[in-house]
């Protein structure tokens, strides 16, 4: 059961009047999110860059036609002010999803920050133009809590929660945490200067789990293709990090444009793992014809030759994030979005099988 009775029982009341709208409805976690809001019979809007891309919205297309909700389709630009006023017309709740996921990029100003601030600013100051609008989730990231996860020895708590803001990104230093710390702090600063809508904030770690398409593409999949496809096969780093299915991101989710008294920032993380643990899991699920690394690379090894195989994976980030665990507290999206998070096991056994399945791990 992924939230517990009473949140179940508070959702059975949603309002369903009004739809909502749902931007980079073709992302990963934009897809889970409206198949559970097609789900419970909510109207759905939803905003994609090129509605005539018929292939791209192949999967959106067939949840809408076999589940009880309704899905429609508008265009808009993140970076396009005033270009989601039709989407949005009539909206009780926004579901912001749309931001860049990428590690490595040439220009970190203008592919990551530049997308994810003035994407947030342009969505956020429209639901300030619809008068419809009472509440606005946005998917941030763990990553606008933390750099490394170094970060934690110098936390109040000794641990990442919903207190903690990311102080120790930057451009030069992992840049994506910097523009989901920048974004996030930009829709706060907006929310506070108005009072007819309310910001509810999803901090999720790495999400993995299932796609609503076998074609779905992103770091997630990159990352666990790697993992299974023979690159890791001499070894894998203990590089720690947090992992939540993508499932339950979209639960969470669901709560938070719902819920009467959700409020506030919500760290989304089921589990505390790292890239030699992924690989260790997955060697038990899949068979032998897997080359799934099983040996942890030595953490000197990793600094030295980290860099060269990608220019993201700094000795600084090698230094703060292998050998450290991803420590972490989600007693708040527990208490107040009532989530039960599932195992890890069953996270990576469901994504494995439909890369399986699909081709894209031969």
């Amino acid at each position: 059961m992924p939230i517990n009775a009473s949140t179940q029982a508070l959702l059975a009341g949603l309002e369903r009047s009004r739809p909502v709208l749902v931007t980079g409805a073709t992302g990963y976690v934009a897809g889970q999110l409206i198949r559970r809001l097609l789900e419970e019979g909510l109207t759905v809007h939803a905003a994609v860059r090129d509605p005539g891309n018929s292939e791209r919205l192949t999967a959106l297309m067939a949840l809408g036609e076999r589940l009880p909700g309704e899905l429609r389709v508008f265009a808009s630009d993140l970076l396009k002010q005033g270009s989601y006023a039709q989407a949005m017309a009539g909206c009780g709740v926004v579901f912001h999803t749309a931001s860049p996921f990428v590690v490595s990029v040439l220009d970190p100003e203008r592919d990551l920050v530049r997308p994810a601030v003035e994407g947030t600013r342009n969505v956020l100051e429209e639901a300030n133009r619809q008068t419809s609008v009472e509440r606005v989730v946005l998917t941030s990231s763990c990553a606008a809590i933390y750099s490394d996860n170094a970060d934690a020895l110098d936390t109040p708590r000794g641990c990442f929660d919903e207190s903690v803001w990311n102080t120790t990104a930057s451009l030069e230093h992992q840049a994506y945490s910097h523009s989901k710390t920048l974004a996030e702090q930009t829709a706060w600063q907006i929310a506070e200067q108005q009072s007819r809508w309310r910001l509810v904030v999803i901090n999720p770690s790495l999400v993995l789990g299932p796609a609503i398409s076998d074609d779905t593409r992103g770091e997630s999949f990159s990352l666990m293709t790697q993992l299974c496809d023979g690159t890791l096969r001499i070894g894998a780093p203990d590089y720690g990090m947090g992992v939540v299915d993508v499932r339950d991101v979209a639960e969470a989710h669901l709560a938070a444009g719902f819920l009467p008294t959700a409020n506030g920032r919500h760290l989304v993380a089921g589990h505390s793992s790292s890239f030699i643990e992924l690989g260790r899991a997955l060697r038990r699920h899949a068979g032998p014809q897997y080359a799934i690394p099983a040996r942890q690379l030595p953490k000197w090894l990793v600094w030295l030759a980290g860099p060269l195989a990608n220019k993201a994976v700094t000795r600084k980030v090698v230094a703060r994030n292998v050998g450290h665990p991803f420590v972490f507290d989600n007693t708040r999206s527990r208490e107040q979005l009532g989530l039960i998070y599932r195992p890890l096991e069953t996270t990576l056994h469901d994504m494995f099988d439909q890369l399986e399945a699909s081709g894209r791990l031969s």
